[in-house]
C-alpha cells in the first residue's frame, strides 16, 4: 500500500474540516456589515437561520471533499465502487458535524478577527489529534484522551477504514481501527456520534441567535 493511499481519506477530511468550519464565517461577516441584523429582523423563526448555514456549510464541505473522490485516480489512489458509495454518508455526518459548530462559533462571534483566532486555536489541535496523518495507536495516554474527545477522530476513522477496505486484511484493518476501553468502534458509532455532536452544536447555536443582540 502506497503512502498517498494511506493519507489519502485523511487529505479528504482535513478539506471537510476546514471548509465546514470557515464556512460559518459569513455570519461575523454579515454581522459586521448589518445585514444579520436585517436578515434576523425578517418574519422567520430565528432559528431558520442557523439551520440554514450549517446546512449550506454542510454542503459546501461535502462538495469540496468529494471532488477530492474524483482526483483520486490521478494521484495514484484506487477506491472501489462500494467505497466511494460508503464515503458519502460519512462525508456528509463529518461535515454537518463541524459545520454546525462553526455556526455555533460565529453566532456569538463580533469580529472577523475574534473568529478567526477562535477558529484557529481550535481546529489546528482538532486536525492533528484527528489521525489524519497518523494513525491513533501507541501513543501516550493523555494524548489518548484528547483523540477520543476530537469529534473529527470520528470522522476520519471511518473515512480511513473504508478507503483501505479492499486493499488491507480485516484483521489489519480493525487494527487501524478508534477504539474505546479497548474495543473498536464500529462505523456506524462514529456516525451516531458525529450527527450527535452536530445536532447539539445546531442547537447551541439556534439558542444563541435567539438571544437578541
Amino acid at each position: 500500500m502506497s503512502y498517498a493511499q494511506f493519507i489519502f481519506p485523511g487529505i479528504m477530511g482535513m478539506a471537510v474540516l476546514f471548509s465546514s468550519i470557515f464556512g460559518a464565517m459569513s455570519i461575523v461577516w454579515d454581522r459586521e456589515f448589518g445585514l444579520l441584523k436585517e436578515v434576523l429582523a425578517a418574519p422567520i423563526d430565528r432559528s431558520t437561520v442557523a439551520v440554514g448555514k450549517a446546512l449550506g456549510g454542510t454542503s459546501q464541505a461535502m462538495i469540496q471533499g468529494l471532488v477530492l473522490l474524483l482526483l483520486a485516480p490521478v494521484v495514484g489512489v484506487r477506491l472501489s465502487l462500494l467505497s466511494i458509495v460508503e464515503l458519502i454518508p460519512i462525508t456528509f455526518a463529518l461535515a454537518f458535524a463541524l459545520s454546525s459548530m462553526g455556526v455555533a462559533i460565529a453566532s456569538r462571534m463580533r469580529s472577523m478577527q475574534g473568529f478567526q483566532v477562535v477558529t484557529n486555536l481550535i481546529m489546528m489541535p482538532m486536525f492533528f489529534l484527528s489521525g489524519a496523518l497518523f494513525p491513533l495507536r501507541g501513543l501516550p495516554g493523555w494524548m489518548m484522551v484528547l483523540t477520543r474527545l476530537d469529534p473529527a477522530s470520528y470522522g476520519m476513522d471511518p473515512l480511513r477504514r473504508v478507503a483501505l477496505a479492499g486493499l488491507l486484511p480485516a484483521e489489519v484493518r480493525g487494527s487501524l481501527g478508534l477504539t474505546v476501553f479497548g474495543r473498536v468502534l464500529p462505523i456506524g458509532v462514529e456516525l451516531a456520534v458525529l450527527l450527535s455532536f452536530g445536532l447539539v452544536m445546531l442547537g447551541i447555536a439556534i439558542r444563541n441567535f435567539r438571544i437578541r443582540d
